[in-house]
C-alpha cells in the first residue's frame, strides 16, 4: 500500500482508538454495555473493556502507518494455511 494512503489511514484510526479511550462514556451511549465486561470485570467492565479496545486499535493504526501490520497478517496467514518460506 501507498504511503500516502496508509500513514493517513493509520493516523485516522488512531483518532479512532484515542476518541474510544477519552471519550469512553460517548461510546458506551452509542453502543451500550457489555454483559461479557460486566460479568467478568465487575461494575464498570463495559467502560474498562471499551478503553481496553480502545487501546487495541490505537495499536492497530500505529502498525498500520509503520507497515509492520503486512509482516504480522503474513505471519498470521503463514500459520494458518501451514505454509513455510
Amino acid at each position: 500500500m501507498s504511503p500516502f494512503i496508509r500513514i493517513p489511514l493509520g493516523l485516522a484510526i488512531m483518532v479512532v482508538g484515542f476518541f474510544m479511550v477519552k471519550k469512553t462514556d460517548v461510546v458506551l451511549s452509542w453502543f451500550g454495555s457489555v454483559p461479557f465486561a460486566e460479568e467478568k470485570f465487575g461494575a464498570g467492565g463495559s467502560r474498562f473493556f471499551y478503553k481496553l479496545l480502545g487501546v487495541a486499535v490505537v495499536f492497530l493504526g500505529i502498525f498500520i502507518s509503520t507497515n509492520i501490520i503486512s509482516g504480522i497478517l503474513e505471519d498470521l496467514a503463514g500459520i494458518l494455511t501451514h505454509t513455510s518460506d
